[in-house]
């Protein structure tokens, strides 16, 4: 077989050929950008009203209703009023309507991005001196700053970090949210000018699950103060988790029996619901807005029951309606929060773009990931001047947004509607709303992640390295830090895929019998070995990683080490000539000169040709070509040929500009074969 020719291309060209088209200005080309930027003016006037506006209607009346109780329980989690979840909520709908391309996916509150924006916000008020106590009196008190040490404390840090200095705990921790928030759109959007979704891939499915089971853990953990009424510090910092429930089990005595009995009950009613959901969905046409009827019912016995007032339950307290004015996020804030909005921004970013692939591959539709890309990076930036935080799709809602006739993205437009109706006029009412019904939701919403436990066996032996990247992430994420956990968990996974590259698979290789085909004599049954010829697999790319290993196994595989030989012999030649020249016919084993040819062949060597299968190796790095060449050298001095089979291109052009074949390549056809058979079929033709 002979190579094709290659095309030189001019690379100079080509550039200055692609920036011509990128820097020229058609009104075609504006018109194509304009709808690439915004996909909505592409797909909306062909919109099938007839045969997608009831399943588009359905659907997001469905997941307005679910998302109202999600976006107010949310709030927890990040540290902020219910109001901005709510306000997060309905612009991330209408932007996503806008920009993004997949028709399903719901992009909005999600329980990991809000615990990441609610971590990064605690610890900015512990800086600024506030108390991260939920019930800590508030900072301002008609206007002006209370004169206690605590808030001249927060007075000066405020200033320090750019604030007004008569901006509150509430103003302040919203003002860390909104410039996290922008930090991380502005990261999204620059990976999607320069392409950089690439990143994606390096979070495997084991990382993110481990991620988010390990995220899950801490969200759980954050609740049950809420659950059993107990008020203890917000923790903050490495080791959380462990922190929480150490202050939870010390002050399990001022447990709140009026919030221990109504989180009993409502997460009962909440998993009886969600099992019998998922037990009879196929007979159902659309989902129990269970949470809805759980938050109405726990509200109207709330308030008519009076147990803020006469047990001390802990409660919402006001929600405003109506929006409040646009603000721009605080420069000097976000280079306050600068690295931490880049987990932020590459989470988010890998939740709705996997999320979208799903739904495009069920329903055989295609999206453009670098537009995904620009869809959430805007849904971050545009809705941070309206005081909302970051969001993601969420796996939960664009399930059950499938499920219940979703066709396209004006869904979306629906549920931001349900939202809306919620801002201007209901959001008052869940005034007397438990804060421990909301933590009851939060956990009940768990439930998928905290199954993950259940799939460790079959993981397990389904791959056993992918089961230990899923606890170390897992691991790190619930004991060190969510942020810190994604790190450990990509690192480490890269780091078992160059521990599986740095010591492979390698075998000796049997002929099937009666057939030209060749196989590991350790796996299977009835191979024969070839007589003089030893065949040799490594099962991954040969670079400077694993050249030692590659080395040695091949040397204990074949039970010859050539340079051992090698050394060997000359010692035995120095020693029979120091004989000879004194005289001695006999050598040191007491045998006669003739003999001494015999005894320079080692017995162990029973073979003539080294056949290496290069099927699996799929490149060469200049340490791996050097290797090959030295065995080819070696071997040879020991009357032992060396043969390729199975190469690919690339190795053979790294072969060739590693001079293996020599300067003219003219023994090449006698080196490099294409089938193991060829090569072995060569060796036994060979004298």
């Amino acid at each position: 077989m002979e190579r094709k020719t290659r095309l030189k291309i001019n690379r100079k060209e080509v550039m200055l050929a692609k920036m011509r088209r990128s820097c020229s200005c058609t009104p075609k080309k504006l018109k194509n950008l304009v709808m690439d930027f915004l996909p909505v003016l592409r797909w909306l006037p062909k919109y099938q009203c007839k045969e997608y506006i009831w399943g588009d209607v359905m659907s997001g009346l469905v997941i307005g209703i679910i998302l109202v109780p999600q976006a107010i329980a949310y709030s927890l989690l990040a540290g902020l009023k219910p109001i901005y979840s709510l306000y997060t909520s309905f612009f991330a709908n209408i932007i996503y309507f806008l920009m993004g391309t997949s028709r399903h996916v719901s992009v909005g509150i999600f329980s990991l991005i809000s615990l990441m924006v609610g971590q990064v916000v605690d610890r900015e008020l512990l800086l600024a001196g506030f108390d991260l106590n939920d019930d800590a009196p508030p900072a301002l008190v008609d206007g002006s700053l209370q004169n206690d040490t605590q808030s001249n404390t927060t007075a000066f840090n405020l200033t320090i970090a750019g604030m007004n200095a008569e901006c509150g705990k509430e103003c302040y921790a919203i003002g860390i949210a909104t410039a996290l928030t922008f930090v991380a759109g502005v990261y999204q959007v620059l990976m999607g000018i320069f392409r950089l979704g690439f990143v994606s891939m390096y979070l495997s499915e084991s990382v993110l699950d481990g991620f988010a089971t390990g995220a899950s853990l801490t969200i759980l953990t954050a609740q049950v103060k809420y659950l059993i009424g107990i008020k203890i510090p917000r923790s903050q910092g490495h080791g959380m988790l462990v922190i929480t429930w150490i202050n939870i089990f010390r002050n399990i005595s001022q447990a709140n029996l009026c919030d221990v009995i109504t989180s009993a009950i409502c997460i009962m009613v909440l998993v009886t619901a969600k099992e019998l959901g998922d037990r009879y969905k196929h007979k159902l046409k659309f989902p129990l807005p269970t949470e809805l009827v759980v938050i109405v019912v726990a509200t109207l016995v709330s308030h008519y029951g009076n147990l803020n007032e006469v047990y001390a339950s802990s409660v919402s307290g006001a929600i405003p309606t109506g929006f409040i004015p646009p603000k721009v996020p605080h420069f000097n804030l976000m280079l306050r929060v600068a690295v931490d909005a880049l987990p932020l921004a590459v989470v988010s970013f890998v939740f709705t773009v996997s999320l979208s692939e799903m739904c495009a591959k069920k329903y055989a539709y295609t999206i453009r990931a670098n537009q995904e890309m620009f869809a959430v990076g805007f849904c971050n930036i545009i809705p941070s001047f309206f005081h909302s935080f970051a969001t993601s799709a969420a796996l939960a809602k664009t399930l059950v947004k499938t499920s219940t006739g979703c066709q396209t993205q004006v869904s979306g437009v629906i549920s931001a509607m349900v939202v809306l109706l919620v801002l201007l006029f209901l959001a008052p009412l869940f005034y007397s709303l438990q804060k421990c019904v909301l933590a009851c939701i939060i956990i009940v919403s768990l439930r998928g992640a905290l199954r993950k436990f259940r799939d460790v066996p079959v993981r397990y032996h389904v791959n056993k390295v992918d089961t230990l990247v899923w606890v170390v992430t897992m691991s790190a994420s619930a004991l060190i830090s969510t942020e810190i956990g994604l790190l450990v968990g990509i690192v480490f996974s890269m780091l078992c895929i160059i521990a599986q590259t740095q010591r492979p698979r390698t075998a000796l290789l049997g002929q099937i019998q009666d057939t030209s085909f060749y196989e590991d004599d350790l796996e299977y049954e009835n191979l024969s070995s070839v007589p003089k010829v030893k065949i040799f697999r490594f099962e991954a790319p040969l670079y400077y990683a694993n050249r030692n290993h590659f080395l040695k196994s091949l040397y204990r595989l074949t039970n010859l080490d050539p340079n051992l030989e090698a050394a060997t012999r000359k010692k035995y030649e120095k020693k029979e000539k120091q004989h000879l020249k004194k005289g001695d016919h006999t050598t040191a084993n007491g045998l006669g000169i003739g003999e001494t040819t015999l005894q320079l062949v080692p017995k162990q060597i029973d073979f003539q040709a080294l056949v290496v299968d290069c099927s699996s190796i799929s490149f060469l790095d200049t340490t791996g070509v050097n290797t090959l060449k030295e065995i080819l050298k070696d071997y040879k001095d020991l009357n032992i040929s060396v043969l390729l089979a199975c190469c690919n291109p690339s190795v053979i052009d790294s072969l060739k500009r590693g001079g293996y074949f020599g300067k003219d390549f003219g023994s090449m056809q006698e080196m490099l074969f294409y089938s193991i058979h060829n090569a072995v079929q060569f060796a036994k033709d060979q004298k």
